[in-house]
Order: C-alpha cells, then sequence, then structure tokens
C-alpha cells in the first residue's frame, strides 16, 4: 500500500538533541522549585514575620495554583504552539522568582509563589510535549525520556541539596533567584533551537466551562489534603474541600463528554495504558514524597545531619534514578514492553522502602539508609521513564499538551496526597508511642529525648510501612492495565487520523 503525506515518516529535526538541553533545563528548574523552598523555608518565615499559621500557605500557594492550572496549561499550549507556550511560560516562572527572591513581606511572597504555580503549569506541559511531538523515532525517543525521566524523578533530592547549600552559605533568598539564570538560558536556547512540527496545533475554540470545573475542581482536592495535614480529616473545611471537588470534577467529566471541543477530551483519559500511567504514577509519586519528607526529617533531628549534609545524603538515591531511567529503561525499553519496566521497577522501590521500615534511631547510614535509596532509585527511574514516554502513548499530536499535563497533574496530587496522608499516618503512630511511653516522659532525665526521638523514628516507620504498600498496588495497576507491546513492534496508533484532527502532519506512533 504507498504512503500518503499523511502517513510518511517525519523528517528528523536536526536541533532535536539540542533541544532537548533546553527543555531538560526547564524541568529540572521546575521539579528543584518543588522542594528547594522547604529548605528555606525557616529562614524565610523568620525574615518576613510569617505566622506559624501561615507558614505552609508558601508551599500551598504554588501547589494550588500548579496543580488547578495544569489541564488548561496543557490545552493553552496546544492552542498557542508549545514552543511559544514554553518560554512565556520560562519568562513567568523567572519574573515571578525574582519577586519570590526579593520579597519584602508575607503577602508578596505567596503572591509571587502562586505566579511560580501558575507559569509553571504554562511550562511543565509544554515541555513534556515537545519531546512528544519532536522524537517520533523509537529509540531516539527511548533515550529522549530517558534523560528527562532521569530529571523528572530526581530534581527533588537535588532540591535538597542545592537548598541547604544556598540557604546555609548565601540567603534563603538564593532559593528563588538561582531559579533566573536557569530560566534565561533555557528560553533563549529554546526560542533559537526549538522547531515546532508544523500544522500540529489545535486551534478549536477554548472550552471555558471545563477550564472553571477543572481548575476549580482540582484545587479543591489539593487544598483538601494539603489542610487535611495540619488541620485533620474530620475538619469542617477539609470535608467540604473534597466534597466540592467530587461536585465539581464530576460536572467537568460530564462536561467534557458533550462539549465539541472539550478541555481534556475522555479519549486522552480512558485509552488503557495512558490510564495505567496516570494512576500508577501518582500512586508512587505519594510514596516518594512521603519518604523525602520523613527522610529529611530523621537525619536532621534524629541523626542531627546539618542542611547540606542532608542533601548529600540523598545522593544515592539520585544517582540510582540517573543509572535506573539512562541505563536500564531507555536500553530496554525497545526491547520488551513498557510494563514489564514499569512493574518490576515499583517492586525493587517497594523492596527499597521495605528496608527504610527497619530504622531506628541508632540505624547505620552505610549499612541501610545507603542501600534502601540505591534501590528505591534504581526502581523509580527504571518506572520514570516508560512512564514518562507512555503518557503521550497513541495521542493524536493536537493533543499532545493536555496529555502531557494529565501526568503531571497525576505527580502534583499525588505529591499532595502524599504528604497529608503519610504525614497523619506518622504523627499519629507517633503520639499512641508518646502516650504508651508517658511514664518515662513523666519521670524526666536524658531519658525523655530518648523516647521522643523513638517516637519520631515509630512514626516514620509506620508511614513507611504504607508506602510499600502503595508502590506495591503502582506495580499492580501498571502490570494490569498497561498492555502496549514494546515501541516500534506494532500496537495502538495514535487517535484517529490527521485529516480528523484538521492535521497536515504525520501522526505519532510508539
Amino acid at each position: 500500500m504507498p504512503k500518503t503525506a499523511a502517513t510518511l515518516p517525519p523528517a528528523a529535526d536536526p536541533s532535536r538533541w539540542k533541544a532537548l538541553v533546553f527543555i531538560a533545563l526547564a524541568q529540572l528548574m521546575v521539579v528543584l522549585d518543588a522542594t528547594i523552598v522547604n529548605i528555606a523555608l525557616p529562614s524565610a518565615q523568620t525574615d518576613l514575620g510569617i505566622s506559624d499559621g501561615n507558614r505552609q500557605w508558601v508551599i500551598t500557594a504554588y501547589a494550588l495554583a500548579f496543580g488547578g492550572l495544569l489541564l488548561f496549561g496543557g490545552r493553552i499550549a496546544d492552542k498557542w504552539g508549545r514552543k511559544n507556550a514554553f518560554v512565556v511560560g520560562l519568562i513567568g516562572f523567572a519574573l515571578a522568582s525574582a519577586l519570590g527572591g526579593a520579597a519584602s513581606g508575607e503577602a508578596m511572597m505567596l503572591g509571587a509563589r502562586a505566579l511560580q504555580g501558575a507559569f509553571g503549569a504554562l511550562l511543565a506541559p509544554a515541555a513534556l510535549s515537545l519531546l512528544a511531538v519532536m522524537f517520533t523515532d523509537a529509540k531516539e525517543r527511548a533515550k529522549a525520556f530517558g534523560i528527562y525521566g532521569a530529571i523528572a524523578g530526581g530534581g527533588g533530592a537535588v532540591g535538597l541539596i542545592l537548598g541547604g547549600f544556598l540557604t546555609e552559605y548565601l540567603n534563603w533568598r538564593w532559593t528563588f533567584f538561582v531559579n533566573i539564570p536557569f530560566a534565561v538560558v533555557a528560553a533563549v536556547g529554546a526560542w533559537m533551537v526549538i522547531r515546532e512540527p508544523a500544522g500540529s496545533r489545535n486551534r478549536a475554540p477554548l472550552d471555558i466551562p471545563g477550564v472553571l470545573l477543572s481548575t476549580s475542581g482540582l484545587v479543591a482536592l489539593v487544598y483538601g489534603f494539603t489542610r487535611a495535614e495540619s488541620a485533620g480529616w474530620t475538619d469542617a473545611v477539609t470535608v467540604s474541600m473534597f466534597a466540592a471537588a467530587v461536585v465539581l470534577l464530576s460536572g467537568f467529566v460530564l462536561v467534557e463528554g458533550r462539549v465539541k471541543s472539550p478541555l481534556l477530551p475522555l479519549r486522552v483519559l480512558l485509552e488503557r495504558n495512558r490510564g495505567g500511567v496516570y494512576l500508577s504514577l501518582g500512586l508512587a509519586v505519594i510514596a516518594m514524597f512521603g519518604l523525602f519528607l520523613f527522610l529529611t526529617y530523621y537525619l536532621q533531628v534524629v541523626k542531627g545531619f546539618s542542611p547540606v549534609k542532608t542533601g548529600f545524603a540523598f545522593l544515592p538515591m539520585i544517582a540510582g534514578m540517573i543509572t535506573g531511567s539512562t541505563q536500564i529503561g531507555a536500553r530496554l525499553m525497545t526491547r520488551v514492553p513498557p510494563r514489564l519496566l514499569m512493574g518490576p521497577g515499583f517492586l525493587l522501590a517497594a523492596v527499597g522502602m521495605l528496608m527504610l521500615t527497619q530504622l531506628e534511631v541508632g540505624s547505620s547510614y552505610a549499612t541501610l539508609i545507603l542501600p534502601a535509596q540505591l534501590l528505591l532509585g534504581l526502581g523509580m527511574g527504571t518506572a520514570f521513564m516508560p512512564a514518562m514516554s507512555l503518557s503521550t502513548y497513541g495521542v493524536n499530536p493536537a493533543d499532545a499538551g493536555v496529555a502531557s499535563a494529565m501526568v503531571n497533574t497525576s505527580q502534583q496530587v499525588g505529591g499532595a496526597i502524599g504528604t497529608a496522608l503519610l504525614n497523619t499516618i506518622a504523627a499519629s503512630a507517633t503520639t499512641a508511642y508518646l502516650t504508651d511511653h508517658a511514664a518515662e516522659l513523666a519521670a524526666g532525665g536524658p531519658a525523655v529525648r530518648l523516647v521522643q526521638a523513638q517516637a519520631m523514628v515509630e512514626g516514620y516507620s509506620a508511614a513507611i510501612w504504607w508506602a510499600v504498600g502503595i508502590l506495591v498496588a503502582s506495580a499492580t495497576l501498571a502490570l494490569t492495565l498497561i498492555n502496549t507491546g514494546r515501541p516500534g513492534a506494532g500496537g495502538p496508533v495514535a487517535e484517529g487520523s490527521a485529516e480528523e484532527a484538521g492535521l497536515k502532519v504525520p501522526v505519532i506512533a510508539h
């Protein structure tokens, strides 16, 4: 059968590898920002006079804007063009970071964090969808997503190291200012080298009801989990946020099934491979975010590590993630089905997490924490890489932005759930331990400090057990739902034809 213009493979973009450098740099900046501010928060709170009750909003303002606007940002990228959205997102993120670094008070800081989240919601899906439309060869795609997956998985831990350095040796304001050179270099480079395939935009009218329902629903959901951490799961506002999220997101699904040009076409969600990625990756991120939180507190509070030493203590996990993503995932992705990388990857991470359930006050870093981190990193890196690639699996090029936004949304919501859920479990276990050892606490003396440390570790261990179960569930979902073969071996093609999408470019299939 002769090939038509719509089915011929695209000519490889000669600048695609240069473009990958700037896309990866932007992704690193966004992922770094998710953790770097955590290290700087105590210093910033003191300088700006932020109350204990409001300090969580430095994190929450970013999370709400980022999580709530991701789908909107993904569709804007499809409509404007990914390159345009990418560059605008970078410039906006840099300006918001400058505002945060120069903050003179609480209101200015919270406004800057919300702006960072909003521009991040435009930048993140644009970056991932650029990879989807620029790398169409299976082997090249595997390498590109291997690099991207390593950054997405390990960047948060790098943020802990960089945040510790900047806070300890310079000033907390540099955790914001450091974003500016990242953004400027990435924006200038992207503008010069990225050549987005012609005709790949989705010029359909914007689905305003979908935007309002999805944004408000996601904001309510993320805020519900964030508030649950501080106010409790039975708090009236917490419960009302969850109820509002259910109503708004249910309304969103109903609207998307009926409007002519939906913000999120349901076919993006209902394809079982992409759905498997969104669910399994979201669950895995719940476990990972909880671990970052507990291990940071364990190392600093229980073991007495400095912020910089704590950051370096996460290096084995970073090394494992980079190795798993670029050396295992990227090399095997073109040889085995993705589920045989994601499932075993999540299970290997679960084994590493299982080791950490044995944490004690006097546990050795070298014999317990280091090998556990290596296994976690190897497992998550191996799983993240095919997950990132499959997030745009078989999708029509015109929907690449919103499909990319969905994988970011699953991670953002997963992070909010992980921090709230696992922290609540840890706090309950710690309280129970202290209650059981009330007599030792009442006696006073040196034993009090030891009992308090043991109570903290008991809480971390209880929460980490839950994280083990969550990773096993992630592996089960990946092995059950994801059924595509290895890239290039056939399988589902992109939804619809180029003519149906109003495109003149080849359909992406892998």
